[in-house]
């Protein structure tokens, strides 16, 4: 459980000490007045990743070159300090070096938001992201395999883009990324796997309907990585990048056997993306144990009654769980199902 939340130059926060309410909050108020941050810094203290940015100096207050984040939990005091581009961390007031060791006690995080439509809609790249957030907290050699892979893929394709390169140097990272890319597709595929049932059963309650939903992992290569690099060595020589691998890999999403992202109505895609996500919250459960801490950002507002009520129902009881909104007017016909508090330049204020 989260307990306090401390902010120094984080986003639009100089400074902030939160008392988090045991069961977690509505956080209403117009845009561009802290709420997702709020939500940003919980994701990052847990995880290590916010999925607004790819870049930790962006989560800095604008003008500063730094910004810390504590966070008080019932398994110690998660602490970050990140200055001069290099990130330091601790938990329980014991520094961690490496990332692994420590995401290792943060319990799970699922994160809805309201680009979620892109899982059905948008290009690979977001379904990608998508399975390595989720990956990285599921199975512990996901995030290990995911860094070394995309350190051997930055390193070959800069190598493509140095016209003194040779075939026998580009061969030379084809290993590293055989070996920690087959990890990846393995787990991919395992992972779909396991969040197929999850995924039906949300969109089933969530939809009111019988329409059946099937995923279909597309791997960039049947073939084993190396080989197929080996393959492709000419193609990536002329194209100047890396066109096989896990980081071309997709998947596609069907509701009653064609395809979402071409057929299915918009109702329909954002019940799916929806339930892509509480997925999440399924899967996490079962495989770790432990209730997830739910971050939902802003899509209270864009669904119907109906939707709205069955989403609310689908939420696990014993999680903590944190709505953003930018109004309320939508909890005319649905009770607010959590602490209501305002939030206006920076400051929460009790509702």
């Amino acid at each position: 459980m989260l307990i306090t939340l401390r902010l120094r130059n984080f986003r639009c926060y100089p400074t902030l000490n939160w008392d988090i309410p045991a069961e977690g909050a509505l956080l209403y108020g117009s845009n561009a007045q802290g709420k997702t941050s709020l939500l940003e810094a919980i994701c990052f203290a847990l995880t290590l990743h916010t999925p607004r940015t790819a870049r930790m100096d962006r989560l800095a207050m604008h003008g500063c070159n730094d910004f810390g984040i504590s966070l008080d939990t019932d398994n110690g005091t998660r602490k970050l300090i990140w200055q001069q581009r290099r990130l330091e961390m601790s938990v329980g007031g014991e520094t961690r070096r490496d990332y692994t060791d420590f995401l290792a006690d943060a319990g799970p995080v699922v994160w809805l938001g309201n680009t979620d439509m892109n899982l059905v809609t948008g290009g690979a790249e977001e379904r990608r992201a998508y399975l390595d957030f989720l990956g990285s907290q599921w199975h512990p050699a996901y995030r290990p395999a995911l860094l070394e892979y995309r350190k051997a893929l930055k390193s070959r394709n800069l190598l493509l883009r140095n016209p003194r390169h040779t075939a026998a140097t580009l061969r030379s990272y084809a290993g590293l990324l055989g070996r920690y890319g087959e990890v990846l597709c393995t787990l991919r595929a395992q992972l779909l796997q396991l969040l197929r049932p999850h995924i039906c059963q949300h969109h089933l309650a969530i939809s009111g309907g019988n329409e059946e939903v099937s995923i279909v992992y597309h791997p960039s290569t049947e073939l084993p990585l190396e080989q197929a690099l080996e393959q492709a060595l000419e193609a990536d020589e002329r194209a100047g990048f890396t066109t096989v691998g896990p980081h071309r890999d997709d998947f596609e999403l069907y509701i009653k056997g064609r395809s979402a992202a071409e057929y299915a109505s918009e109702g329909q895609q954002r019940t799916l993306a929806t339930s892509l996500v509480l997925a999440q919250s399924g899967l996490l459960q079962v495989q770790t144990g432990h209730s997830p801490t739910l971050l939902i950002d802003d899509i209270f507002g864009e669904l119907d009654p109906a939707r709205r009520r069955a989403l609310l129902a689908q939420l696990p009881a014993d999680s903590q769980i944190f709505i953003t909104t930018t109004h309320t007017d939508w909890l005319q016909d649905t009770p607010a199902p959590l602490p209501l508090l305002y939030i206006k330049n920076g400051n929460i204020l009790e509702a």
